[in-house]
């Protein structure tokens, strides 16, 4: 990260670097070669390197979704998808590509077809106005689990939500 690149969120100019403890993503886009995105969540820093490459931010506690595709001369390399919690100052986390340090990672799937099953979980849950980020951690392991295994997870409910939001509140 040099401090001469040029850091833009919506045509914002950041604070030189992000807050301590945020979890930094790298993210690529050569089309038909290499994607790496965000497909949800909440972005507490953005540096634009240049036309393909970018790094965001996330702060501690926040959930997001890290998909990462790659092509080569014969066809796809790698599909993949990570759902990942941000950590703390001293937190405990798992080692993940162009994420640093790492995070909790609640769902990891490979292979093109898990990664649509999840693509679809979480489209399941937007289409309940919920926003993914904000959706309980142990319905993404759920997720994870049950893909992993072959089956269908259960669907995440306005219950199980406001079950949630009701832990969040009382949990420390």
């Amino acid at each position: 990260m040099s401090g001469k690149a040029s850091r833009h969120t919506h045509g914002r100019p950041q604070p030189d670097g992000p807050a301590p403890f945020t979890t930094l993503v790298e993210l690529t886009f050569e089309k038909r070669r290499i994607e790496h995105w965000i497909r949800f969540g909440h972005k507490s820093y953005e540096q634009i390197i240049n036309r393909r490459r970018s790094i965001v931010g996330f702060a501690p506690g926040s959930l997001f979704a890290f998909v990462r595709w790659a092509s080569g001369e014969h066809g796809t390399i790698v599909s993949r998808i990570d759902i990942v919690r941000a950590i703390g100052r001293g937190g405990p986390f798992q080692t993940l590509p162009f994420v640093r340090p790492g995070g909790d990672i609640l769902l990891r799937l490979d292979g093109w077809p898990k990664v649509q099953r999840a693509l679809a979980a979480i489209d399941a849950v937007e289409a309940l106005n919920v926003d993914p980020a904000d959706a309980s951690p142990d319905h993404w392991r759920h997720v994870h689990n049950r893909l992993s295994a072959g089956l269908e997870p259960n669907a995440y409910t306005p219950e199980r939500h406001a079950a949630w939001i009701g832990r969040r509140r009382i949990e420390p």
